[in-house]
């Protein structure tokens, strides 16, 4: 597998301590790998840390699946493993030369995951892509943005992060079945299914009230005023919501009362939302005077949910990251010392990872060839002639 959705599900296996391999070729490389930020600006399929941030815990193995020497070391993996897990468009694992039963017979008790766009089936199957275009698809692109503006979508291939928690899950369920059962499950995920489980508001309101969802901002249609205002500072933000009416009194106190918020059609929120421009406005001009993290405080201890929007280079100094233990700092072997990002949970008493860093591509062929396949040094030599590996 590779991109996102794969990677990201086996990255939860590794990081929690079974051992992963990922079956990568040279010849042609995990779109990752080339795909920046790179670290020192250096331009090189080591050097990717988007790559690396997918793919922690991992050993990789470089071969060509397009030989058959090649093909036969999958196999022998496949042989070899507890899951199995592809996330190339439907059908194209089976056309070389990995169908369903294929596997079956190489490993019985394989659990094998499949995870496409749209999965396999159905008249848009072979539509290929990434998350940006499940994103679409599922609806996001048109409830996300500005009203007088082009759909924007949500930031980056949203639908690859979304599916590997839900695949996870299955994948956990599916071991749990194979262990009481002794059947082997084969799952297939859309990332379209999944990104549609994050839409059911909108598709619930369509569903009774034949309201279609569209772009309304950082509001919401029953909460106001709710925004992002600018704070001192070169592009410094502070997310703001009220809740209720009380919370909108909170936020009147902290500004200091001023004449405009006491207005009497303000004390309720269809007032609010009905003059949700002006409102806003007024917001902006108290905020942008405040420093963001006092004034996060201030809104905090008065009940308001509130948050500074945050710079990626604020993330690394976070202190609550720091005391959560949230970044874990590994040695690289192109990269040097680099922090990864943990996990969104803690387990009592045990350290659920990243255990290791990224790997180098092809950085453990030969130890998965003689340790976990149990090659001897002449076969693994005559597997290096034949131009199998990379």
């Amino acid at each position: 597998s590779w991109v996102g959705v794969g990677p990201i599900t086996a990255k939860a296996l590794a990081d929690h301590g079974a051992t992963v391999v990922r079956i990568e070729s040279g010849g042609r490389l995990d779109p990752l790998r080339v795909n920046g930020p790179f670290k020192d600006q250096i331009f090189d399929e080591n050097m990717s840390q988007f790559f690396a941030t997918f793919n922690t815990s991992k050993m990789s193995i470089d071969i060509d699946l397009k030989n058959d020497t090649g093909i036969d070391i999958a196999k022998k993996m496949i042989a070899w493993a507890d899951v199995v897990i592809e996330a190339w468009s439907p059908g194209a694992f089976a056309r070389s030369g990995f169908s369903d039963e294929v596997i079956r017979a190489l490993n019985p008790s394989a659990i094998i995951v499949h995870t496409s766009l749209l999965a396999s089936g159905g008249p848009l199957s072979p539509l290929a892509g990434y998350g940006y275009h499940a994103a679409a698809i599922a609806g996001y692109y048109e409830v996300v943005g500005w009203p007088d503006l082009p759909p924007d979508g949500p930031y980056l291939a949203y639908t690859d992060t979304i599916a590997p928690r839900f695949i996870t899950s299955a994948l956990l369920a599916a071991i749990n079945q194979r262990r009481r059962t002794g059947v082997a499950p084969i799952l297939e995920a859309a990332q379209l299914e999944c990104g549609l489980q994050l839409m059911a508001p909108e598709l619930l309101d369509f569903q009774i009230n034949q309201r279609k969802a569209t772009r309304v901002g950082n509001r919401e249609a029953d909460l106001g005023p709710q925004g992002i205002y600018p704070t001192q500072g070169t592009d410094r933000w502070i997310a703001m919501t009220i809740t209720d009416d009380l919370n909108w009194l909170s936020l009147v106190d902290v500004m200091g009362n001023p004449k405009w918020a006491c207005e009497s059609d303000f004390e309720e929120s269809n007032g609010r939302i009905a003059a949700a421009d002006l409102i806003d406005a007024h917001i902006s001009e108290w905020t942008k005077n405040q420093e963001g993290k006092e004034l996060e405080g201030k809104l905090l201890e008065a009940g308001i949910p509130a948050g500074v929007v945050a710079r990626s280079s604020d993330l690394l100094s976070d202190p609550q990251y720091d005391h959560l233990g949230f970044y874990k700092w590994h040695e690289h072997g192109a990269m040097g010392r680099v922090p990864y990002a943990g996990h969104q949970y803690s387990i009592d008493n045990y350290d659920h990872g990243p255990r290791s860093a990224a790997p180098l591509l092809g950085e453990h062929t030969f130890d998965v060839l003689a340790e976990l396949l149990g090659l001897d040094a002449d076969e693994i030599a005559e597997i290096a002639i034949s131009g199998a590996l990379g």
